[in-house]
C-alpha cells in the first residue's frame, strides 16, 4: 500500500486530492495538514467525505511528518512549497508540488512574475514538469514533480503537436482563456463573491498573468526557439472548468481534417486526451469533475489561421487529477487508477 501525505488539504486542490484518492485502491492517506483547520476532522470540514472519519487536519511540521509517507502532495500557496519540498527531498521522499515554485526553470523569471525570491534554485533543474503526455519517461524517474498550472495545461496540450512540426508562426499565437472561480483558490475576496461573479464575465490580469512564463517556457521547448505569446484570461460565473481558444497563423496550408489528424496522431495512446472530430469543439460541461482534456481544431481557410479549443476541469486535469496521474506514473501504477470514472453530474 502506497502511503500518501497531503500538505494543505483544506483548499480546493487539497480537497480534490481527498476526493480522487478516496477511490484509489492502492493508496492510504496517512496524514493531511491545514494551518486554519488543524485539530478538525476532515469529515467535519467536508461532510461528504465519510471515508475519512478518523483523519484529522494537523499543523505542518516537517520533523513530525517526514517519515510517515512514501509521497507528499504539496497543495500549498506559491512560495510556501519551496522549503517544504527541499526538506522532504533531503529526507529521501518523493514530492508532487501543485504550486508554481518549481515549474519555472529560471529563478530570475520566477522572481519577476511571482514577486518571490527562490531559496532553492539548484532544485529547479531536478524538478520534472508534470505533464504526462509530454514528459512521461522523465516523470517515471523523478523525485520532484512540478505539477503544471491549470491554464498552461489547457494551452500546451493543443499547441504542442503543431509547434513540434513547425506549422504555426509563433509570433502570431493569441490565447484567450476562461476559468471558473475555483481557479482563484478557496478564499474570501469581494471580487470572487457570488454577487460580484454571478451574471458577469470579465477579463483579468491582462498582459501580466503569472502563468505566462510557464506557457512560454514549455512552448519554447516544443518549438526549439524562444516564443512570446499574447495571453488573456477571463473569469467565468461557474464553479469549475477552463475553456481556452487559441489562434495561430499557419505557415503551411492544411485543412481542418489534417489538423485533427495531427492531434489524433500525437495523442492516439493518451488515456485522458479526447480529440473531437469533424470540426466539433468542446465545452466545459464535457470535462466537469474529470481528468480529461478535450481538444477541437478548425482551420479558417479564409484567414489562414488555426483555431484550437480545449476544455479541462481546472481542479482535476488542471491540478489534483494530474497530480494523481503523476503519482501513478512515478510508482509504476496504472496511470488511470482512480481517474477514469471520475465525473460530477450537472
Amino acid at each position: 500500500m502506497l502511503r500518501v501525505f497531503i500538505c494543505g488539504g483544506s483548499g480546493y486542490t487539497g480537497s480534490e486530492l481527498l476526493r480522487i484518492l478516496a477511490n484509489h485502491e492502492e493508496v492510504e492517506i496517512v496524514g493531511v495538514t491545514s494551518e486554519k483547520s488543524a485539530g478538525m476532522s476532515v469529515k467535519e470540514l467536508f461532510p461528504a467525505f465519510h471515508i475519512y472519519k478518523t483523519l484529522k487536519f494537523e499543523n505542518l511540521n516537517i520533523e513530525n511528518i517526514k517519515d510517515r509517507a512514501h509521497v507528499y502532495f504539496l497543495a500549498l500557496p506559491h512560495g510556501k512549497s519551496q522549503q517544504v519540498a527541499a526538506s522532504l527531498l533531503e529526507a529521501g521522499k518523493k514530492v508532487i508540488d501543485l504550486s508554481a515554485d518549481y515549474r519555472i526553470k529560471d529563478a530570475i523569471i520566477y522572481e519577476k512574475w511571482y514577486k518571490l525570491s527562490h531559496s532553492y534554485p539548484h532544485l529547479l533543474k531536478e524538478a520534472v514538469y508534470g505533464l504526462p503526455e509530454i514528459y512521461r519517461e522523465k516523470i517515471k524517474e523523478a523525485n520532484l514533480i512540478a505539477n503544471p498550472g491549470c491554464y498552461p495545461t489547457s494551452v500546451i496540450l493543443p499547441l504542442y503537436p503543431f509547434l513540434k512540426r513547425d506549422l504555426i508562426i509563433p509570433d502570431t499565437i493569441v490565447i484567450d482563456s476562461k476559468s471558473g472561480t475555483s481557479g482563484a483558490g478557496r478564499k474570501a475576496e469581494v471580487t470572487l463573491s457570488y454577487c460580484e461573479v454571478n451574471e458577469d464575465f470579465r477579463a483579468y490580469n491582462i498582459a501580466k498573468h503569472r502563468h505566462t512564463p510557464e506557457i512560454e517556457q514549455e512552448l519554447s521547448y516544443a518549438y526549439g526557439r524562444e516564443i512570446t505569446i499574447e495571453f488573456t484570461t477571463h473569469l467565468l460565473p461557474v464553479n469549475r472548468g477552463i475553456l481556452s481558444t487559441i489562434y495561430g497563423k499557419l505557415n503551411k496550408k492544411i485543412t481542418t481534417k489534417q489538423a485533427i489528424e495531427i492531434l489524433k496522431e500525437a495523442y492516439e495512446n493518451e488515456p485522458f486526451i479526447k480529440i473531437m472530430s469533424g470540426g466539433e469543439v468542446p465545452a466545459i460541461k464535457y470535462v466537469k469533475g474529470t481528468n480529461y482534456c478535450y481538444i477541437g481544431a478548425i482551420v479558417n481557410e479564409r484567414t489562414g489561421r488555426l483555431i484550437l479549443i480545449s476544455a479541462i476541469d481546472n481542479l482535476v486535469k488542471g491540478a489534483s487529477g494530474q497530480a494523481v496521474q503523476n503519482m501513478n506514473i512515478m510508482f509504476g501504477i496504472d496511470e488511470t487508477k482512480a481517474l477514469r470514472s471520475l465525473a460530477l453530474m450537472p
